[in-house]
């Protein structure tokens, strides 16, 4: 009896052993589950933030192996951290500075430059102030710190409280060289001292929502209707106002537009290639659309 339970029991446990052997043969261990996906890094520019996660959340529907982290911070922050090689896309509403990039080719880098998208800066007031236009010269002016009354530029005797991201961000960067000094490169004008400089574009909206004599900058895709924006002419039309619109920017109407970037560490491979193929092809651009920035201009 003692001889047939020891026979059984050697029975079973060579039933088992085949089972496993059969079940390792068959079904990817964790570590070739774990091969088959991909995480991605993607961090930057504020402006592009809310669009670059509705991508993510879109794409992962369909990509389920792939999983994206998106936070913000600023195109400073973003590019800063490509450089240091800790994330795999860096967002920026600016193009990358050649000190970054040589910085970045010091690393061993080879920073690689995606137009996902375009943008335009709207300049913003309080609903309750009676100006809804100006000059690209006045608007200039203001932040230099050359007209500092709203009654010069046709509005009630009230002090301008002049608003601006902080200098980390790409809004920020452009907005200097594009207004502030006009496109002229040679100019080292920066921002009147005492510019209030805020942490985020929802903070700007805040801010200018609240305080009637306030002038402050945004992406299109931040503005609310508790704000206004102001209609803004060129230098070389300057009796032609365009408020900033998906239509104006696309038609170059619009004077302070851009386009918004995505950066990555080299030619992109793998997933990080395939996500950014995805990004510029129709259905993520829809995307763009729907959030109110304008689609990138594929064919240039």
């Amino acid at each position: 009896m003692r001889q047939k339970l020891v026979f059984i029991l050697c029975a079973l446990l060579w039933c088992l052993t085949a089972c496993e052997t059969t079940s390792a043969s068959t079904s990817p261990s964790a570590t070739e589950s774990s091969s088959q996906s991909a995480y991605i890094d993607n961090k930057g520019s504020d402006t592009l933030v809310n669009l670059a996660l509705a991508w993510a959340e879109a794409y992962q529907t369909i990509q389920p192996d792939v999983r994206i982290s998106v936070t913000g911070g600023g195109s400073g922050t973003g590019l800063t951290a490509l450089v240091n090689k800790s994330v795999d896309i860096a967002n920026a509403s600016r193009q990358i500075k050649t000190e970054e990039l040589t910085a970045a080719q010091d690393a061993g880098l080879n920073p690689q430059e995606f137009v996902v998208a375009r943008d335009a800066i709207a300049v913003i007031v309080n609903p309750e102030n009676p100006v809804d236009r100006l000059t690209l010269s006045q608007l200039s002016a203001i932040y230099r710190g050359e007209i500092n009354n709203w009654s010069e530029v046709g509005g009630e005797d009230r002090p301008i409280v002049r608003l601006s991201r902080e200098t980390n961000s790409g809004t920020h960067v452009f907005f200097l060289e594009a207004v502030i000094r006009l496109g002229d490169g040679e100019d080292k004008t920066i921002f009147s001292a005492d510019t209030l400089l805020l942490p985020s574009s929802e903070g700007i909206i805040a801010e200018v929502r609240e305080n009637p004599n306030a002038i402050g900058y945004d992406g299109l895709g931040y503005i609310t209707s508790e704000v206004k924006m102001l209609a803004i002419s060129s230098l070389e039309d300057p009796d032609n106002f365009v408020l900033p619109s998906a239509a104006t920017v696309a038609d170059n109407s619009y004077l302070i537009s851009r386009n918004l970037y995505m950066y990555t560490q080299d030619v992109p491979t793998g997933a990080i290639k395939a996500y950014l193929d995805w990004i510029l092809a129709p259905d993520a651009q829809e995307i763009v659309t729907e959030l109110g920035f304008v689609p990138a201009l594929v064919s240039e």
